[in-house]
């Protein structure tokens, strides 16, 4: 087995895959990328069983084979050539010899018939949606998930298809995150709980890629497929909580401000809550929005107050400062709403402005308990 290749193609390919691979793999062999060649066509696979991603490249060759590549000493020589040819030779006695234009390097592979194979998706439903909605949705929606092991489908994002409309939902129970996408064509229904693992390495491939990703899918693995990118995964299993149940529809009292102004001024008065519960407590009365936070165990206070445009009673609400921040973080509007009913009951964030259409994005946090 024999192949030509330039080397900054193959150090971009491995890095597109290697974010898959587990600092302390229970499995030795997944330690290693598996090359595949077939002709001028190379397939560089990486997994950690849960997660595999391979990606297809061109080669000068005409042989066939396959071994397991340690993938940390290849990715660390490829970093430090600069861009010229590289030829790969493999040798006997599980030798890989890698020839440039400084020199030669030999290292060892592993036997790739000890490689896990990727499952196969029997059975799959399919549907079809662009690179940047998908890579979006990634975005808008994965900051909102939980780390609750012991509640596995609060780790995930729920993408749910319904004819023309994908939505896509994260909660930590503390926060809620709905971004809906209008408008595309023939979805087929689906509803299925993705791991925010894949998803981040999804995320990072997808930027700024405006191809159609093909989404197959069945009860227990989805396949992501676009460009010469394959993503497998296995899916959350269980039931997604109802999640329109916790949304009020009722909310009476809504703030409209500046989303900048509201974030900066949250940012500057949340240094000064207290680190537990991070409580950033809103005043409105009129067209006033007073933020205040408070440490009793330091002594530190905090207080700004800004103009806005408030349609409601006179409310005291408290909400955690960190997922405020986040959430409007995460939205590129100029203004957004606030939209509250009682103290006690969670608030909703929409944006006013800065949706493409056919984009709808609702961001529910709960409240917390004012100090007196």
């Amino acid at each position: 087995m024999k192949f030509i290749v330039s080397s900054n193609t193959l150090l971009k390919n491995v890095n597109l895959i290697g974010g898959v691979i587990n600092s302390n793999n229970t499995l030795p062999i997944l330690d290693n990328f598996l090359f595949e060649l077939d002709g001028n066509q190379l397939t560089i696979t990486g997994s950690d069983l849960e997660t595999t991603i391979s990606t297809t490249l061109e080669v000068e060759s005409n042989d066939n084979g396959k071994i397991a590549i340690p993938s940390k000493i290849l990715t660390d020589t490829l970093k430090t050539f600069p861009a010229q040819p590289l030829t790969f030779i493999q040798k006997e006695g599980n030798t890989l010899e890698i020839v440039s234009e400084q020199g030669n390097y030999q290292l060892a592979f592993e036997d790739a018939n000890e490689y896990p194979q990727t499952p196969d998706i029997e059975d799959a439903s399919s549907t079809t949606i662009g690179a940047n909605v998908l890579s979006e949705a990634i975005v808008k929606t994965i900051f909102a998930t939980g780390n609750d092991e012991l509640r596995p489908i609060m780790t995930g994002v729920f993408f749910q298809a319904n004819a023309d409309v994908f939505r896509f939902v994260a909660t930590d129970a503390h926060r809620l995150v709905k971004y809906t996408r209008n408008g595309l064509e023939d979805l087929q229904t689906a509803e299925y709980i993705m791991p925010k693992k894949p998803l981040n390495l999804l995320k990072n491939i997808l930027g700024g890629n405006n191809d159609d990703v093909t989404i197959e899918y069945n009860n227990t693995n989805t396949r992501f497929s676009f460009q010469n990118i394959v993503l497998t995964c296995r899916l959350i299993d269980g039931k997604y909580p109802n999640y329109e149940a916790v949304i009020p529809k009722e909310n009476p009292n809504v703030l409209t401000i500046n989303r900048n102004l509201f974030l900066t001024s949250l940012k500057r008065v949340a240094i000064f809550s207290n680190k537990t519960t991070n409580q950033a407590r809103l005043k409105l009365v009129g067209n006033s929005l007073t933020i205040s936070a408070e440490d009793i165990d330091f002594a530190n206070k905090a207080e700004e107050r800004l103009p806005c445009d408030y349609n409601g009673t006179d409310l005291q609400i408290g909400f955690n400062s960190r997922f405020l921040i986040e959430m409007l973080n995460n939205l590129q509007s100029e203004e957004i709403t606030l939209e509250m009913s009682e103290p006690n009951r969670a608030g909703i964030i929409k944006p006013v402005d800065g949706l493409e259409e056919g984009e709808e994005i609702l961001m529910l946090v709960m409240p917390v308990m004012l100090n007196a």
